[in-house]
């Protein structure tokens, strides 16, 4: 007679926690749970139906008008949507999901720039939802209170912009500069996109905001980010690993500029436009995004988050899963050709030490360093060739454009083009808004600012950023339990990081465009965790006593 497996201690005290919490319960209370457990899964099979039977006559629409490449989206969009605004809290997580995964899934659907605004689908109706939330219990959208005025000003300077100089060229298109061929534009169109790339994912801090409810919450996005940066570092890698082996051929059998330039033709598997001329000393991956240089900023900007749950999580074992994906992330910065990326990833791993104090933090530090050295010295002494190949690039490219010399000059050069004090449009700078008409090509993020929305903007919008990195530093400084302070502290690095930076633009574009909204909405959610924990702790003592 077989025997029957005896059950682990941990699901033991989890049936026991159930039963006592059940015990508790009165037989009205319980009925009343069993009532609305069968009323929430009565409303989601009548949503499922309805969302699935619209989505189908919407499809079969857009199938006969336009074909199946533009049904698909149609129907996804439709469903998506739907379901993001009903449950706005997993619509929030999907969107946080396919952030980075967003760049395959694109180009394996189709490359349509529709499917580019995918993520999209995820966010407004969550959005819409949690603001509809607010305003019927009365609690405030904007967090933290102390942006609300910068950020009233800087929004009221965009409107301005795109109503007199987007709005001006759409009435009267001017018949020389940028557009010339003003009659197949359509600035408004152009100033709306830009006006959503620009100011668009600020409300994610409210929505992240309401979104972690308790310190569990908190731990699974967390721990969910870490799983992503795990998946995508890892296919990171096997791309290179298939270039090298010659499954993916990449450029190297281009010829002329073919050559030096990234291209959707050389894709492998994953993500989009790749660089791969080994023999021209040229390589650029894209990871799992759209373009290389997003997936250089993704492993800039997941150093920070890995370093965060690697020092603070309350559990050893996603503690060492932290290490590893930093370790991951040196690998990715090495191999993916991404100077940027060797340069930076590095640099925050060294100030995060320093800036948060863990440096000091022996008993964490020692281990956590020991082991990311090893792991590091395995790799390099397996490619040494790679890693010096990566080295002489940084070192030669900064040498051939110092990176200070290249913003000044970027400043100068739109401080003279600059239509009027409050620009020259919006979308007027914006790569994704190339499509409604002629764009300006500018490469670095401030200069690009100055560029739409003029000088009073500029100020505008750095009075913004401003505020919410003292807002945020204040913030940090006020935790008091040590695991939730070492991830504030390092959320805090990350905005100061990003809200002056000026080297390309990573504000502008996922993920970083994402990212920084994002996690300022989890860093002033942190003093409310606190809280609960000091409460929690102090339930126990009283039991115990």
């Amino acid at each position: 007679m077989p025997q029957l497996k005896s059950k682990s201690p941990r699901s033991k005290k989890r049936k026991l926690k159930k039963e006592s919490t059940d015990s508790t319960l009165t037989l009205k209370e319980r009925l009343a749970q069993k009532r609305k457990a069968n009323q929430e899964r009565k409303e989601l099979i009548s949503i499922l139906t309805t969302v699935s039977l619209v989505s189908f006559l919407v499809g079969l629409v857009m199938f006969l008008v336009a074909g199946v490449k533009v049904a698909i989206p149609s129907i996804l969009g439709i469903i998506v949507m739907s379901l993001a605004y009903k449950y706005p809290r997993t619509g929030l997580i999907a969107f946080l999901i396919y952030v980075p995964a967003g760049g395959t899934i694109t180009y394996y659907i189709g490359n349509s720039p529709i499917l580019q605004l995918a993520k999209d689908a995820f966010y407004f109706p969550a959005l819409i939802a949690i603001w509809q939330m607010c305003r019927r219990q009365k609690l405030p959208f904007i967090i933290p209170s102390a942006i609300k005025t910068p950020l009233f000003i800087v929004f009221s300077l965009s409107i301005l912009t795109l109503l007199f100089i987007n709005g001006g060229q759409q009435l009267n298109p001017p018949s020389t500069g940028f557009v010339q061929e003003a009659t197949s534009e359509i600035p408004i169109g152009m100033g709306i996109l830009g006006l959503k790339v620009f100011l668009g994912y600020i409300p994610l801090i409210g929505c992240v905001y309401y979104l972690i409810r308790n310190k569990q919450d908190f731990l699974f996005i967390s721990r969910l980010q870490i799983i992503l940066i795990l998946v995508c570092g890892g296919l990171g890698i096997l791309q290179y690993l298939l270039l090298l082996t010659g499954v993916c051929e990449g450029t190297r059998n281009a010829v002329g500029s073919d050559l030096f330039k990234a291209t959707l033709d050389a894709r492998c598997y994953f993500g989009g436009s790749l660089l791969y001329s080994p023999e021209e000393g040229v390589i650029r991956l894209p990871g799992t995004f759209v373009a290389p240089w997003q997936w250089a900023w993704f492993l800039i900007s997941s150093t920070f988050f890995a370093f965060a749950t690697g020092f603070s999580d309350p559990s050893i074992i996603w503690r060492f899963m932290g290490l590893g994906s930093t370790a991951v992330l040196f690998i990715n910065a090495v191999v993916s050709g991404q100077r940027i990326a060797l340069g930076l990833v590095p640099t925050c791993f060294i100030v995060l030490l320093i800036l948060t104090g863990q440096i000091a933090n022996l008993k964490r530090f020692i281990p956590i360093g020991v082991g990311l050295a090893a792991i590091l010295g395995i790799a390099m002494l397996a490619y040494p060739t790679v890693v010096q190949e990566r080295l002489d690039s940084f070192f030669g490219r900064w040498d051939a454009s110092p990176p200070h010399e290249f913003i000044v000059q970027q400043f100068e050069e739109n401080w003279k083009n600059v239509d009027t004090p409050i620009g020259s449009g919006l979308g007027r700078a914006t790569n994704s808004a190339r499509s409604l008409g002629s764009t300006k090509l500018v490469e670095t993020y401030y200069p690009k600012v100055l560029y739409e929305v003029g000088i009073v903007g500029l100020l505008g919008f750095l009075s913004l950023v401003t505020t919410l990195t003292i807002t945020a530093f204040k913030t940090y400084r006020s935790i008091k339990n040590r695991n939730l302070r070492t991830y504030g502290a390092a959320l805090w690095v990350f905005i100061l990081f990003i809200s002056y930076n000026t080297y390309y633009y990573p504000l502008d574009v996922d993920p970083v465009a994402v990212y920084y909204w994002f996690f300022a909405g989890i860093l002033f959610k942190l003093p409310v965790l606190d809280k609960q924990e000091k409460k929690h702790e102090e339930m126990l003592e009283s039991a115990k006593k």
